[in-house]
């Protein structure tokens, strides 16, 4: 049997700390945008934050880390992860709820633009009105289940063809 490469731990450490600080680093964007420096040294370190630095700083974590390291951190954080994965089937209620979390959001957002032609009240809608519709949005992610990404993953592909389980259909 092979017996998987012994990982110094300080470089585990290390390498974990300039990871998290990478990840992290999205973080300080409004901090720029906030600062003295003009407008176009703002624009390209808000984007490196974004879009850069973050994947820099993962090249030099598996650079510390080595290639063992880095897979064990990305096992341990995965199988943390995966807990929270929706499960693959829901009940025929619960698919229900989660369509109407899913629909009613969009439904809204499609339309309110023109409500506000119609009902000049619909122009003061605070921002966590907006806040809890894209949270509900994302929640009926995981109320759908599993098997509502396959389909919805589905519309996205060219030769995916609809197979009904169901004997009705």
């Amino acid at each position: 049997m092979n017996k998987p490469p012994k990982i110094p731990k300080t470089k585990l450490i290390l390498g974990s700390i300039i990871l998290i600080v990478g990840f992290m680093s999205p973080l300080l964007i409004p901090l720029v945008i906030g600062s003295d420096l003009p407008v176009s040294y703002k624009n390209i370190l808000s984007g490196l934050l974004a879009f850069g630095i973050p994947e820099i700083f993962m090249i030099i974590a598996i650079a510390v880390m080595g290639k063992p390291g880095f897979e064990f951190i990305k096992e341990k954080v995965f199988r943390y992860v995966k807990r929270f994965a929706p499960a693959d089937e829901v009940s025929l209620t619960r698919y229900r709820i989660g369509l109407i979390m899913f629909s009613l959001p969009i439904i809204i957002g499609i339309m309110l633009p023109y409500a506000t032609h119609f009902f000049p009240l619909s122009k003061d809608i605070p921002v966590w009105w907006y806040l809890i519709s894209d949270m509900i949005f994302v929640s009926s992610f995981f109320v759908l289940g599993g098997d509502f990404w396959d389909k919805l993953s589905g519309l996205f592909k060219y030769h995916v063809k609809v197979v009904s389980k169901d004997k009705t259909a």
